[in-house]
C-alpha cells in the first residue's frame, strides 16, 4: 500500500479527491491528512496572492475568515476524509495548529510515508519567496514532495 502524507487548508471538494486518489492509477493508497485552515500567519503574503489573482473580495473579507473556528476546521477534516474512504482510500487525519513542517516532518517518518502531496489553493507570492509548504517541506523531509492547486468549486 502507498502512503501519502496530504496537506490541506480547506475542505476537498469532490474534483480534490479525485485528482489525489487517482494519482497511482489503481495501486491502492493510504492517505494521513493533515489540515491547517487558513488562519493569522502571514496574512500580507495571502492578500497579495488575492489581489494578483483578481480575488479582490477575498482581500475585502480575508479578516472575516481568519477567525476560523476549530469547529468548522474540524468539520472540514472530517469531510475531507469522509471523501477520500467514500472513493476508496484508507484515510486518517488531524488538525495542525503550530508549526505544521515540523510535524510534517515527524507524520512522514513515524508512518513511513512514500510521499508528501501539498493541496491548497495557489500562493504566488508565498511560492516566489519559497515559502509555501511544498517549498519548504522538500528540504526537511526525505520523501517526493508534490504541489498541486486545489480546486476552487
Amino acid at each position: 500500500m502507498f502512503k501519502t502524507v496530504l496537506m490541506i487548508e480547506k475542505a476537498l471538494s469532490d474534483a480534490d479527491v479525485e485528482l489525489v486518489t487517482t494519482l497511482h492509477s489503481e495501486e491502492k493508497v493510504s492517505f494521513i491528512v493533515l489540515m491547517q485552515p487558513r488562519g493569522k500567519q502571514d496574512e500580507l503574503l495571502r492578500a497579495l496572492d488575492d489581489v494578483a489573482l483578481g480575488h479582490l473580495d477575498k482581500v475585502v473579507h480575508e479578516h472575516d475568515e481568519s477567525s476560523t473556528t476549530p469547529t468548522l476546521a474540524s468539520e472540514s477534516l472530517e469531510h475531507s476524509l469522509r471523501h477520500l474512504r467514500e472513493a476508496g482510500a484508507d484515510a486518517v487525519g488531524e488538525l495542525v495548529e503550530e508549526k505544521p513542517l515540523d510535524h510534517l516532518r515527524s507524520v512522514v517518518e513515524d508512518n513511513a510515508a512514500d510521499e508528501v502531496v501539498v493541496l491548497t489553493s495557489p500562493h504566488f507570492v508565498e511560492e516566489f519567496f519559497h515559502r509555501d509548504w511544498a517549498s519548504q517541506a522538500r528540504h526537511k523531509v526525505g520523501v517526493p514532495v508534490l504541489r498541486l492547486f486545489a480546486s476552487d468549486s
